[in-house]
């Protein structure tokens, strides 16, 4: 049986950890190991794309990352209650053109009594920026803990 803690019902402080834990994993930009926080059966909607199940978001994943160079993603905590967190997101990438964009969104998900997440609904929104306006900068990977939060930098 697959286990991925920390497991529902969940407090502010696992659902914190829970909320990093899948920044760290998304900055990681590695498919595969980002989908093992997904149930198997896991359920999306990402803007207006819906993937069904592991392989899908492996693919999706792929596809992505792909097409948004040099990721740099920071998540917050909105809320809690139960299996389901909210989270407030805000992420930076540049296309092929050089053009870079932050996106913003909200997460909702829910949690198996494995810790699995088996639905992530999320909308998004994206702003060009020019690349005098990021805000996050730190070598590709996990975000430093010592970087400012979405908060901090006033998103």
């Amino acid at each position: 049986m697959e286990l991925k803690p920390p497991f529902p019902p969940f407090t502010n402080q696992t659902a914190a950890q829970k909320v990093r834990a899948a920044e760290d994993g998304w900055n990681s930009r590695d498919p595969a190991k980002v989908a093992l926080a997904y149930s198997v059966d896991s359920v999306w909607r990402n803007r207006n794309v819906f993937v069904n199940g592991r392989e899908e978001i492996i693919a999706f994943l792929a596809d992505k990352w792909k097409a948004e160079k040099e990721y740099r993603l920071i998540k917050e905590l909105w809320l809690t209650e139960g299996n389901r967190i909210g989270v407030r997101f805000a992420y930076e990438w540049h296309d092929d053109t050089g053009q870079w964009f932050r996106a913003y969104g909200n997460e909702n998900w829910a949690f198996n009594e494995q810790g699995l997440m088996t639905h992530r609904y999320a909308s998004i929104n994206d702003l060009a920026i020019a690349e005098s306006e990021r805000k996050f900068f730190w070598p590709q990977g996990r975000r430093p803990d010592d970087h400012p939060s979405l908060s901090e930098l006033g998103l």
